[in-house]
Order: structure tokens, then sequence, then C-alpha cells
């Protein structure tokens, strides 16, 4: 028997696309689950293997969010352990708040799980780090506009005057204006860049370059969705030694 409280519906980050790159946490829900709505081809199908047998998987892509919250409440109102599985972390471009105030109309709690952002498990594929000393402290995590808009103070632009690290969601699509918007704000043009595609997954894809001749590997490349465009010095060659393992510092800080 399970100890996951059945009058809650569960939203779940599936991390980003390694099937064992879900927290055990996760893991452990899917496979008592009963009623599993997960987030489309944005979800490695892999993942669903880890369910029983008896468990129903349903496909959101097809779905709207009435006949999602729909699906959630029969389920909870039937007693069933109901996940809602979605891409990543789901504290980042997750749309949780929405699906959970409708459920908080019915009367209906929710709980989060954290998983694994894809921008980490870019990093991991790439081998590097976002924070370099001397180089970057700092890591910005935005989009470009697009139907979804961004506060004007959001701007690429703006962002871009700090010249520090960058992961760019949703936005390899206009990879272009994105470089455009980049250089006009700040970043010489012999900034380099990465291109993550489907980061952790089987046919994980990395394009290199900067942000003078990437988006011609983008295009040459075809890819025009699932994929992160990262952008700082970071990826470049200066690094400088942290101070963490220096004999002088005090353990006390390890």
């Amino acid at each position: 028997m399970d100890n996951f409280d059945h009058s809650k519906v569960y939203f779940v980050g599936a991390g980003p696309g390694d099937p064992e790159l879900i927290t055990l946490k996760g893991y452990n829900l899917l496979k008592q689950a009963d009623i599993v709505i997960y987030a489309g081809s944005l979800i490695n199908p892999e993942l669903l293997n880890y369910c029983k047998s008896t468990a129903q998987c349903h496909d959101s892509a097809y779905m709207h969010l009435e006949q999602i919250i729909t699906m959630m409440a029969e389920g909870v109102n039937a007693g069933k352990l109901v996940v809602r599985l979605q891409t990543g972390d789901l504290s980042l471009y997750g749309s949780i708040r929405e699906q959970g105030e409708e459920l908080e109309k019915l009367g209906i709690g929710f709980r989060s799980v954290a998983g694994v952002s894809s921008f980490l498990g870019a990093a991991s594929e790439l081998g590097v780090e976002y924070t370099v000393p001397e180089v970057s402290q700092s890591l910005i995590i935005t989009r470009m506009a697009g139907r979804t808009p961004t506060p004007e103070l959001e701007s690429l632009e703006s962002f871009a005057q700090h010249q520090t690290s960058m992961a760019i969601f949703l936005s390899v699509k206009g990879i272009g204006e994105v470089v455009d918007k980049l250089m006009t704000g700040g970043y010489p043009s012999d900034t380099p860049v990465s291109i993550v595609y489907k980061a952790t997954w089987k046919d994980c894809q990395i394009l290199k370059g900067t942000l003078a001749d990437i988006a011609q590997k983008v295009t040459e490349a075809g890819i025009y969705k699932t994929a992160l465009i990262l952008v700082g010095r970071f990826l470049g060659e200066e690094y400088h030694y942290s101070k963490l393992y220096d004999a002088e510092f005090c353990h006390e800080y390890r």
C-alpha cells in the first residue's frame, strides 16, 4: 500500500529526458499511480514503463485544459492516485498554476514533486559549469517573447547587457532573431554558443559555435524545437581555479 494522498493530484517533474534522471519520489509515484496524464512527445515514453500494468496513461497533447482537469477530478473522486507528468522541472515553464487553480475550484489540492531541468541536463551533456570563477557567477534563465510575451524589462537585449551565462528556452525556432537581440544588447559576436537538442535523450544533438555563426549551423541542422540555447564565456577556454579546495581554505566551507 502506498503512502501518497489520493485526495490530491501529484504534479511530477519528469526530468530532461533520460528515464533514469527522474527523482526517486517521482519514480515511486509513477510506479503506484492509477492514472498518469503525461505531456505528450515532450516526455520520454520510456518513463511510462515504470507504471503498473493497470495504470491508465493519457497523452495530454490531444487534450485541452478542461478535459485534463475533468480527468484528474474524476480520478481523485474515485479514490485513485493521479499523477500529472510534466516536462523537466515543473518550476520552469511548467504551467501548473492554471491547473492548480482549476483543481482548487473543485476542492482538490495538489502536490509538486521537483524534477531535473533540461538546463541542468544540457550542462551535463557538455560537461560544463554555468558558474566559472572570475568568468561568470550568475545564470539567466529566460526565453524570447513569442505567443507568450515577456515583460519589457526581461527582454533578451536587457539581459545581454550583463554578458553573463544564459540558458534560453523555447526560442531555437527564432535563432536568427535571438542572435540579433543578444548582440544588440551587448554580447560580442565571438561569444561562445552551444545548442543542445533533446538533452540527455538518446538522440541528443549538440552544436557549438559563436553568435556569429550559430544561426547558420542551426538552420543547416534543421533544429527548430526541443533545444536549449546556451550563451556565454563559461563555454570558452578561460578558467580560474575555485578556492574551495585550496590547501589554505578552511574545510568548513567544503
